[in-house]
């Protein structure tokens, strides 16, 4: 099969965790992508672990790089930077995410290199744009704090929590591929390239949506609920005899339904209940109205029951359960990239699915700087 990027040249200066992201996946579909890492070090993550596969690599490093060639370039060394200007006038795309205004003191800024390669897409990925938050590091778990998502994650009562990945530099990385894409879609019109800025606070507050919108739209400051939901009831977890179930019913019929398979079809009929508004309004003793009939079975029984008439219910998952669980219904999340010593290494697969220009799979993150895999 072909692939939809195939002739596309991106060299990327991106490193830890967005501009990687974003690169990869170009490179799933077919990009040929140069990482540019620094002597002896190279991308941050080669060293953030544990932990490690077999071989000493960080998993944290293969989540992000695969498809791609690895270059060693000293920005510093007059002859490395005549290299790095070379490659990127001859480029379709560039991605870095450096602090702003480094990529200039070194000649290869969108700017300067505009002249001599007019079709160029740039993609630059700060922490807090180019403005007045130029000059502060950004984190994902920083971001996190100060672009409001930890007020909103975790206990009624407990301290602001941070997600358990690091979201806003995924997102962040989407946000750029999908600028990439439609910066090349114009090319492709015009001949004209252009500069991409994404930044991870703006791209935060783009995600939170329905939560951000709560503020823009109504002036209500959204707050820490657990896992409930501030606009639907029943959503959230849910006590059974073992453990809990996870019930997020979005209408009334799933209601309905639920009502029924837990024997008490009359919860369906009553005005606290009846319809989405009244249950958010009487969600606690819409709670206990609900758990003191699931105490009666098993979670895992229930979501099985649930299951049958359409009600969206289940159990939490670790991570090799959620695997599992993906494995068992045909989703086949895992790929193996062969390794350069014969050997492979198992990541999780793009999942984007094209019927006619799939993503490929052509070999394992660089084990090595300056490892080339094509």
């Amino acid at each position: 099969m072909s692939e939809a990027l195939r002739n596309l040249r991106v060299l990327d200066f991106s490193r830890i965790l967005a501009g990687p992201f974003a690169t990869m996946q170009l490179a799933d579909f077919g990009a040929t992508v140069t990482k540019v890492e620094r002597p002896g070090t190279g991308d941050d993550t080669r060293s953030w672990g544990p932990p490690y596969d077999e071989r000493g690599q960080a998993t944290y490093f293969q989540a992000v790089n695969r498809n791609k060639d690895s270059i060693v370039l000293d920005l510093t060394d007059k002859h490395d930077l005549d290299e790095a200007r070379k490659l990127a006038t001859g480029a379709d795309v560039v991605v870095e995410n450096f602090r702003p205004g480094l990529m200039a003191e070194f000649g290869l800024d969108y700017d300067q290199l505009r002249p001599a390669n007019p079709g160029l897409v740039y993609c630059s990925i700060t922490g807090f744009g180019r403005g007045p938050g130029a000059g502060l590091p950004g984190y994902d778990l920083l971001i996190q704090a100060l672009g409001g998502l930890m007020s909103v994650t975790g206990a009624t009562d407990g301290e602001p929590q941070k997600v358990g990945v690091a979201v806003v530099d995924v997102l962040a990385g989407l946000f750029a591929a999908t600028g990439i894409l439609t910066a090349l879609h114009h090319r492709n019109a015009t001949g004209e390239g252009q500069r991409v800025d994404v930044d991870l606070l703006s791209c935060l507050l783009a995600a939170l949506v329905n939560q951000a919108s709560a503020y823009t739209s109504a002036g209500e400051v959204p707050t820490r609920m657990g896992n409930r939901h501030p606009s639907i009831a029943p959503y959230e977890l849910l006590s059974c005899a073992d453990s809990d179930l996870v019930l997020a019913v979005g209408n009334d019929r799933q209601f309905t339904a639920l009502c029924d398979v837990l024997g008490a079809p009359h919860l369906a009929d009553d005005p606290r209940f009846a319809t989405n508004s009244a249950r958010v309004q009487h969600r606690d003793r819409l709670r206990a109205e609900l758990e003191r009939r699931l105490v009666s079975g098993t979670a895992a029984g229930w979501a099985a029951a649930l299951a049958r008439v359409r009600v969206p219910a289940g159990t939490v998952n670790d991570i090799a359960g959620a695997f599992d669980l993906a494995t068992g219904l045909g989703l086949d999340p895992l790929v193996q990239l062969p390794r350069e010593d014969g050997g492979a290494v198992s990541l999780c697969r793009n999942p984007i699915n094209l019927s006619s220009t799939p993503a490929v799979y052509r070999s394992a993150p660089p084990p090595l700087l300056g490892t080339k895999n094509r």
